[in-house]
């Protein structure tokens, strides 16, 4: 296969196209730069560079990107810095998505390509109608008015929801949903729900980066657990917790 990852320059990001590579498939990054990667990743054979800003390149230079890509996953995220949580681009996940789906529209694929997101457990499912508390409900109200990365994971699924949706001919999408990530080298065991199963806010657990890149890697790779869940949002916990 050939995948297109976004955000590889990140911790989970490095990690998904580290198993990726591992696993025999070709890989393509994006990255404003490539010095911060392991020797290991940058000089693989199966992977090939791009050093630019996602979303300085122009529609047709997005569409060479996802030429001839089985798949495409965003590992994209806020820096947890002021800059990264209150300066521009705000919608950097949701535009990025966007760009991305009119990519793979454009290239017009003999197959959909599959769109893997990573996004949080956070954001609701408004597919399934899932109930919160009016507590957290008023919390994630808050989140969403004073951190506009909160709004942007929330923006980036609802438009794979409901702008991609479930019959399109070109694109097949995924969002898997963390809950509090960790940096626990070693895979573990782990547990998946088609919704939360604890409050984000009030009795978050935790999900290791690890987890969340063997998972992304998993629905990528293997077309029995991609037909398990595409076109939904799985919620993923260690199953420690």
């Amino acid at each position: 296969m050939t995948i297109l990852v976004v955000g590889a320059s990140g911790a989970t990001g490095r990690l998904l196209t580290q198993i990726l590579l591992e696993r025999g498939e070709h890989v393509r990054i994006i990255v404003r730069s490539a010095a911060g990667l392991p020797d290991v990743l940058r000089r693989h054979e199966n992977l090939s560079v791009t050093e630019a800003s996602l979303l300085a390149l122009s529609d047709t230079d997005m569409v060479k990107h996802v030429t001839g890509c089985d798949a495409v996953a965003s590992c994209l995220g806020h820096n947890m810095t002021f800059k990264g949580l209150f300066g521009r681009p705000h919608r950097l996940v949701t535009e990025a998505t966007r760009r991305l789906c009119d990519a793979i529209a454009a290239d017009k694929s003999s197959k959909p390509v599959k769109f893997v997101l990573m996004n949080t457990t956070g954001n609701r499912n408004r597919d399934l109608e899932e109930p919160i508390s009016l507590a957290q409900k008023c919390i994630i109200g808050l989140l969403r008015v004073l951190l506009p990365p909160h709004a942007d994971n929330e923006a980036a699924a609802d438009y794979l929801r409901t702008e991609i949706g479930q019959n399109s001919e070109t694109i097949e999408w995924a969002a898997v949903r963390p809950d509090g990530l960790t940096d626990d080298p070693a895979v573990t065991e782990f547990e998946l729900n088609p919704s939360p199963i604890r409050s984000a806010i009030f009795d978050a657990g935790s999900t290791s980066r690890m987890n969340v890149a063997i998972f992304m890697a998993d629905l990528i790779t293997e077309d029995q657990i991609w037909s398990r869940w595409k076109g939904k949002m799985p919620v993923i916990y260690n199953s420690a917790d």
